[in-house]
């Protein structure tokens, strides 16, 4: 069983549309029962299960005669998922309870969980309903969601509910059993059973398509989904939910396996899906901060965005790669004046005493 309850206190179960909704827009409910037993099964054992679920806009999108999937437009998907949301909770409330255990629906936005304070309070939440025995269905807020207010995908939202939550497990329930070496459809494609590290070569078997077309997230999100997870120590598998009682079947998946978490606060960071800026550094910062230091002007060559003291700044090495995440201690006009400055002459561009680094390493993650 993947994620047994005795070594995962915490798991959060993602299920992609494709899974939950038919061609024809409606709800697989024999399979969705299944679901069902095997979280009751699951919470019997005293593991604490929240679910990430699709399938808002594809069936309101059914229910108001939408052409392609509700998604020709994006006042079309709000609408879908306006009137899907309703349905979507209903379903879920009603395979539960036949199985003695109460719903709850949460809805968020990518701002509810990237800023700071509503995070922590979505946390809260989460933890009191687990605690209570309670099974959370989330979903993106799709009717108030703009494109640059998305998540797009639900596959970074259950990651970002597992470090929320606390979790210790994440399952990516989807309509193909696992991470392949290049795309499933092509002769000879091997299938990854473990991956311990996300480097290069292992983003570079992702395929971004979603093979059902229902669904917004590919292979790409997926991995997306990996390294937020593993960033606040917890693990993710990629399973397929193409068969019945997927949460009790021993079947063939790929194990994105977490060494161990950040701090919380770190967690959050790492697991941002937005910043309000760039900068660039030199080749010693990127030493200094892989042994644990904080990223003094000095070592800045750029810097880039409109951001203010305390938003988020990716940090990249001299090639570009983004290397580490965290809080600005200055805001952009004011950085871009200390660039490459050392303490004294940093006082004299400023004005004022400089603080003691650009991002402290108290507030910066290293990726």
């Amino acid at each position: 069983m993947l994620f047994a309850p005795a070594s995962c206190p915490r798991l959060i179960v993602k299920i992609g549309s494709a899974l939950l909704v038919d061609e024809g827009g409606a709800v697989r409910r024999d399979w969705l029962t299944g679901i069902a037993a095997d979280i009751a099964a699951r919470c019997r054992a005293g593991q604490q299960v929240a679910v990430v679920s699709s399938g808002a806009i594809a069936l309101g999108a059914r229910r108001l005669g939408l052409a392609k999937g509700g998604r020709a437009s994006l006042e079309d998907a709000q609408a879908a998922a306006a009137t899907g949301q309703i349905a979507l909770s209903q379903v879920w409330a009603e395979v539960l309870g036949a199985e003695g255990l109460t719903a709850a629906q949460i809805l968020v936005t990518l701002d509810d969980l990237e800023h700071r304070r509503r995070y922590l309070n979505a946390a809260a939440t989460l933890d009191r309903l687990l605690t209570l025995g309670v099974v959370p269905i989330i979903n993106e807020n799709d009717s108030v969601a703009t494109e640059e207010i998305r998540f797009g995908d639900n596959d970074r939202l259950a990651a970002r509910v597992a470090q929320a939550a606390g979790a210790a497990g994440v399952v990516l329930l989807s309509d193909i059993d696992g991470l392949y070496d290049r795309n499933p459809a092509q002769p000879g494609a091997t299938h990854i059973a473990r991956v311990d590290r996300i480097d290069a070569a292992i983003e570079a078997m992702a395929d971004t398509g979603s093979a059902s077309g229902m669904g917004s997230g590919g292979m790409v999100s997926k991995i997306a989904a990996a390294r937020i997870a593993n960033s606040a120590g917890a693990s993710l598998a990629i399973a397929s939910g193409r068969i019945e009682r997927p949460l009790s079947a021993d079947a063939r998946h790929t194990l994105f396996a977490a060494e161990r978490g950040a701090s919380a606060r770190k967690a959050w960071l790492a697991g941002g899906l937005t910043a309000k800026g760039r900068l660039t550094i030199d080749a010693g910062a990127v030493r200094a901060l892989a042994g644990g230091a904080s990223l003094l002007a000095a070592g800045v060559t750029d810097a880039s965005g409109d951001f203010a003291r305390g938003d988020i700044l990716d940090i990249a090495g001299p090639d570009g790669r983004t290397i580490a995440r965290g809080l600005s201690e200055y805001t952009a006009a004011d950085a871009q004046m200390i660039l490459g400055l050392g303490r004294d002459a940093q006082e004299a561009a400023l004005g004022y005493a400089p603080r003691a680094a650009v991002v402290h390493r108290d507030h910066l993650v290293l990726l």
